[in-house]
């Protein structure tokens, strides 16, 4: 009878320790390689509000790692810390719309236990979209790690599968995918023309100053984090789907613009409608730089891309009246 009663009680358990995807490299996780080609913008702009190192102790001030420049562009492990409840704001060159899939990750700089690959020191952050700046939806969070005993240093780890729609759940150069669809009956939201992204660190103290899960759970994870690269670090926000800001008019159907080839290789072809304005392409990295300018005429353009490194850069085209177009191109 004993042994009956241990295989069904682990029956129960295990479903909610396999609950949600796992930890990057294992097999069923949702982590994607800040590598993945199948991101196709970054953020450009990001406004931080940062929270107190520690919530509890006001007096230690506010966490000094990073800045709002280190959440823009691709990842590269330089960060900005929110301290506890601490806000970033991100946006992008253009909107996100909703699409087959994950629509956005976020990243952050947690690390594995090497002695076990389904654990990772995790900070987290709830997620929130707007389409117009000022209405924010949350993701619905859910946390299922214990809260009997506080985490509360970094030889402390977490399960990656115990945790969903929780930025943070993946060790650093990884994102925590979000999609959008799971908004789709939200007030307010066009789940198709999101323009912001909102970061809200989670302040793990199981007692206290808790943040809760959309269920009611309190989130468990490190705290206090009172040094000055305390709270959530946010290194970085990728789009996978995106089209040109609908604030802002597309070029006009005469003025019709193409690309090809894509990849490109030596030489990169731009033609635009034939109706004798001129435009101004400009041709950036990822990371916003610009790589290449010029002035298209009407008709076929050559340009020039042979000096270039490889990777993924954008082509934006605006013409006189401010109306824009943008699309993504590959050279190898």
């Amino acid at each position: 009878m004993r042994k009956l009663l241990t295989i069904f009680f682990a029956a129960i358990a295990l479903p909610a320790m396999a609950q949600f995807a796992p930890q990057q490299g294992l097999p069923g996780s949702t982590a994607i390689s800040a590598s993945d080609p199948s991101f196709t913008m970054w953020a450009n702009g990001c406004v931080v509000h940062r929270g107190y190192m520690d919530i509890d102790t006001p007096s230690l001030g506010y966490p000094a790692n990073g800045d709002s420049s280190c959440a823009i562009g691709a990842p590269d492990g330089i960060t900005v810390s929110l301290g506890d409840s601490g806000v970033a704001d991100v946006t992008f060159p253009a909107v996100i719309y909703n699409g087959p899939g994950a629509d956005f990750a976020v990243f952050e700089n947690g690390f594995g236990n090497p002695a076990n690959d389904s654990q990772a020191f995790l900070e987290l952050a709830f997620v929130e979209v707007s389409s117009d700046g000022s209405r924010y939806v949350r993701f619905p969070a859910q946390s299922l790690t214990q809260t009997a005993s506080q985490i509360a240093g970094a030889g402390q780890y977490m399960y990656a599968n115990l945790l969903n729609n929780l930025a943070g759940k993946y060790i650093a150069l990884y994102g925590t995918p979000f999609d959008l669809q799971e908004l789709a009956d939200s007030p307010g939201l066009d789940i198709n023309n999101v323009t912001h992204v909102r970061v809200v660190d989670v302040i793990g103290a199981v007692h206290g100053h808790s943040s809760f899960d959309a269920d009611g759970r309190v989130i468990n994870d490190p705290f206090p984090t009172n040094f000055n690269s305390g709270g959530f670090d946010l290194d970085a926000v990728g789009a996978i789907y995106h089209v040109h800001n609908s604030g802002v008019e597309g070029i006009n159907k005469a003025d019709e613009v193409t690309v090809y080839p894509v990849p490109a290789s030596g030489t990169l072809f731009v033609r635009t409608g034939q109706n004798g304005k001129v435009m101004q392409g400009v041709l950036t990295t990822v990371t916003g730089a610009v790589a290449l300018q010029w002035s298209l005429q009407p008709g076929l353009n050559t340009i020039d891309v042979s000096m270039l490194p490889a990777g993924t850069y954008f082509v934006s085209i605006q013409d006189d009246k401010g109306y824009q177009w943008q699309e993504k191109v590959i050279k190898y």
